[in-house]
């Protein structure tokens, strides 16, 4: 395991997240997992696994149980959550209320949503947040932690006024939409479209086994074995309000920022920034990055 990462002393208190486009090793070098175990204070601390995305939560945890045991860590169990009212059982949310590391797995981000959404265990999740723990999600995990949630998607080859909706998710981030398999699945086109039908949205793919890791008010690195795209739409001009359902938009001055595993970046010099280890050698954003991350943390 690598060097445990430090809490931030600017941001004490304000937890890590932890955004992983799907498909991380569990096998291997098991590096995103890895940073997840760091990130939640190291393997003597207590991680719990979140199931309520899969229709197989048995099944699912029995991976993660492997691999976070392999990591050694031994405060490890799940959280099976079958229904919205075991979501809002007291006794069952007390699970993660001394939680350290907070881990969603894929599955349907709807299915976790409509179990989960405005419930005792999404308040948990904040108040987690709050405290400092880490929280991760991989894929539907993923999708889910933002304000706005890719709900449903028919856009194949070219983006496609009307063909994306979306949904409320646990909004652990705010003004951006979440997208993940990217690269592997093509999906440039539907994030293209969810800018272009709200534009003061932000897109962010992230590619599989490769995670954003993110840290309120500090900064953002990208970790694993592909990159995460950053679509801005904000200074779009677009014709999507003159054309029919199922055309493809005119789109005018969208920014793309291609960030590849190991990039680091601050949102402010360096020097200022001297309790963040696991950012610690970052770069200062360039302006028009700068701006988009200040936007989404």
């Amino acid at each position: 395991m690598g060097k445990q990462a430090k809490p931030s002393r600017a941001h004490a208190g304000r937890g890590s997240l932890l955004i992983i486009g799907g498909g991380e090793d569990r096998e291997d070098g098991k590096d995103i997992l890895t940073r997840f175990v760091e990130l939640s204070g190291g393997a003597d601390k207590k991680l719990v696994v979140i199931t309520a995305a899969s229709t197989v939560p048995d099944e699912m945890w029995e991976v993660y149980d492997k691999a976070f045991g392999d990591l050694g860590v031994e405060r490890r169990s799940p959280l099976h959550v079958p229904g919205r009212g075991e979501a809002n059982d007291a006794e069952l949310v007390r699970t993660l209320d001394d939680a350290d590391g907070i881990f969603m797995t894929g599955g349907d981000q709807k299915r976790l949503l409509g179990v989960l959404g405005g419930t005792l265990v999404e308040a948990a999740l904040h108040a987690a947040l709050e405290r400092g723990a880490c929280i991760a999600g991989t894929s539907a995990g993923a999708s889910a932690m933002t304000a706005h949630m890719l709900a449903d998607s028919d856009v194949e080859l070219t983006p496609e006024k009307g063909a994306i909706s979306l949904g409320a998710g646990f909004a652990l981030l705010i003004h951006v939409v979440i997208d993940q398999h990217f690269s592997q699945r093509h999906r440039l086109s539907r994030l293209l479209t969810v800018v272009a039908q709200n534009p003061r949205l932000q897109g962010i793919g992230i590619d599989e086994d490769t995670a954003l890791v993110v840290q309120h008010g500090v900064g953002v690195e990208v970790i694993g074995a592909g990159m995460v795209t950053f679509l801005d739409g904000r200074h779009i001009i677009s014709n999507i309000d003159e054309i029919r359902l199922g055309k493809t938009p005119e789109m005018v001055d969208v920014r793309l920022h291609l960030l590849p595993s190991g990039s680091r970046y601050l949102l402010r010099a360096p020097e200022a920034e001297a309790g963040v280890s696991h950012i610690i050698d970052g770069k200062t954003a360039p302006a028009p990055l700068q701006e988009f991350l200040q936007n989404m943390v």
